[in-house]
C-alpha cells in the first residue's frame, strides 16, 4: 500500500492558536452553525450562559477527561470571507442570538477570525493534491498550539457523489491525483486533509465526506477515529423517540408524511434537488429501520427565505390499533437550527477529543446519538442509543483517568 504523502514542512501564515487543550477546527467556520458555536463555547467560557442544550453537561454523562470549555480554542476554512463578528451580527438581527451576548464575546470573535483560512469552492479541481496538502498545512500549523485538534464539518449538504474507482483504495487515489483526475467531492477534500494532519473528524452533514474507501483506508492506517453522518437535531429527533413507541407497542403503521420548511443557507442550498436528496435519503433511513418495514409517505423540504435561520416541521403519521381500527398522530416542530446544532458539534468536539485521547480508532459507532445515519452503527432508537452512550463514555472516562 502507498505511504500517504505529506507536507509538514511547508510554509504557513496562519498565527498561532491562544494555548489551549483542544482544538476545534470547523469545515464552514463562518457559517450559521459554527458561529452560533464559537459565541456559545466563548460564553460557556466564560460563564455567561449555562450547558442548556449541551449533551457533555448531563449529569449522567461522565465528564471525566472532556476539555473544559475555557480551553477549547476554534479555527477553521470557509469560501465565505464576512467576518465572524457581521456573521453574529446578522444572527442577532435573526433573533438567534441575543445582541449583549454578541457583544461581550465580540473580542473573541475577532480572535476566531484571525484563524480561519481559505476554503474550497465546489469547481476547484485542479491539482486536487495541491489543494488536500493546502489544507492539511493549515490543520497542521492551527495544531501547533494545542494538545490535540478535531475537525468538524458543518459546511453547506452537498450532492451524492461517487468517488467510482478513482478512490477505491489510497493507492487508486493517489494514481488518480497523479494522472491529473480529482475524484474527491470538496467535503472529501477537507476530510483528507484532516486525516493527512493527524486530526479526527467528525461529519455532522449528509456529505460524502471522509465516507469514501480509500479515505476510510487512510483513517484505519493513520489509527484516527471518526464519527457521522448527519446530525440529529429536530424532526428526526423526535422520530427516533416516537418510533419505537409505535414498534414497541404494536401499533401498525401504515404511513409518515413530513414536510419540512427551511429558510436561512441550509434552507436555500437544499432547494437543489440533488443536496435534498442526500438529507432526504437519511432522515427516512432511520424511520424505516426503526419500524422495521418500508414506510409509503412524502417527505419534503421547501425553501422559504422569510423564515432566516428557523425552520418548522409537520408529521402526520397513520396507524393501525386493535381491531383495525384507524387513527393518526399530528406533531409541528418548530426550532432555530443554528442553537439546537451548536451545542452538540461542541458536545462532538469534546467527546471525540477524549476518544482520540484514550486511544480509539475507527468509527464511534456510540456517537450515533448524534446522527441521523451513524457510522458503525445500524441503531436508530433514541434511549438505547443514549444508553450506549453512556456506557461507551464511561469506558473513555475510565482509560483516560488511570
Amino acid at each position: 500500500m502507498a505511504s500517504p504523502s505529506t507536507s509538514s514542512d511547508s510554509p504557513s501564515n496562519t498565527p498561532a492558536p491562544a494555548p489551549g487543550t483542544l482544538g476545534v477546527w470547523f469545515v464552514g467556520a463562518r457559517g450559521s452553525l459554527a458561529t452560533t458555536a464559537t459565541i456559545g463555547l466563548s460564553a460557556l467560557a466564560a460563564r455567561l450562559t449555562d450547558e442548556t442544550g449541551c449533551v457533555t453537561g448531563h449529569p449522567d454523562l461522565d465528564p471525566r477527561g472532556l476539555a473544559p470549555w475555557a480551553d477549547i480554542v476554534v479555527g477553521g476554512h470557509d469560501v465565505d470571507t464576512v467576518p465572524l463578528v457581521k456573521q453574529a451580527e446578522r444572527l442577532v438581527a435573526g433573533g438567534v442570538v441575543p445582541a449583549i451576548l454578541a457583544h461581550q464575546v465580540a473580542g473573541e470573535l475577532e480572535a476566531t477570525e484571525a484563524r480561519l483560512r481559505p476554503g474550497v469552492r465546489g469547481g476547484e479541481a485542479a491539482d486536487q493534491r495541491a489543494i488536500v496538502e493546502q489544507l492539511a498545512d493549515d490543520i497542521r500549523a492551527f495544531a501547533a498550539g494545542v494538545d490535540r485538534v478535531v475537525v468538524i464539518d458543518v459546511s453547506s449538504t452537498e450532492a451524492p457523489h461517487d468517488a467510482g474507482a478513482d478512490a477505491v483504495t489510497w493507492a487508486d487515489l493517489q494514481a488518480a491525483w497523479a494522472a491529473g483526475r480529482a475524484p474527491l467531492a470538496p467535503s472529501s477534500t477537507y476530510a483528507c486533509a484532516a486525516l493527512l494532519a493527524g486530526a479526527p473528524y467528525v461529519a455532522f452533514t449528509p456529505s460524502p465526506g471522509i465516507d469514501v474507501p480509500a479515505l476510510l483506508e487512510l483513517a484505519a492506517e493513520r489509527g484516527l477515529p471518526y464519527a457521522g453522518g448527519d446530525g440529529k437535531t429536530g424532526e428526526t429527533l423526535v422520530k427516533s423517540a416516537l418510533a419505537p413507541m409505535f414498534s414497541t407497542r404494536s401499533l401498525a403503521v401504515r404511513s409518515w408524511t413530513s414536510i419540512n420548511l427551511l429558510g436561512g443557507g441550509d434552507g436555500s442550498t437544499l432547494s437543489d434537488p440533488a443536496a435534498r436528496a442526500s438529507k432526504t435519503g437519511t432522515k427516512r433511513s432511520g424511520l424505516e429501520s426503526m419500524l422495521g418495514h418500508e414506510v409509503p409517505g412524502p417527505m419534503h423540504i421547501d425553501y422559504v427565505e422569510d423564515l432566516g435561520d428557523w425552520k418548522t416541521a409537520w408529521d402526520h403519521v397513520r396507524f393501525d390499533g386493535f381491531l383495525g381500527t384507524r387513527m393518526t398522530m399530528q406533531f409541528t416542530w418548530e426550532g432555530c437550527d443554528s442553537t439546537l446544532a451548536a451545542p452538540l458539534v461542541l458536545d462532538l468536539a469534546r467527546l471525540t477529543g477524549r476518544a482520540a485521547a484514550a486511544g480509539e480508532t475507527g468509527p464511534l459507532a456510540a456517537l450515533g446519538f448524534f446522527f441521523k445515519s451513524p457510522m458503525g452503527s445500524e441503531e436508530h432508537r433514541l434511549a438505547q442509543q443514549w444508553d450506549a452512550l453512556l456506557a461507551w463514555s464511561r469506558e473513555c472516562a475510565d482509560r483516560v483517568s488511570s
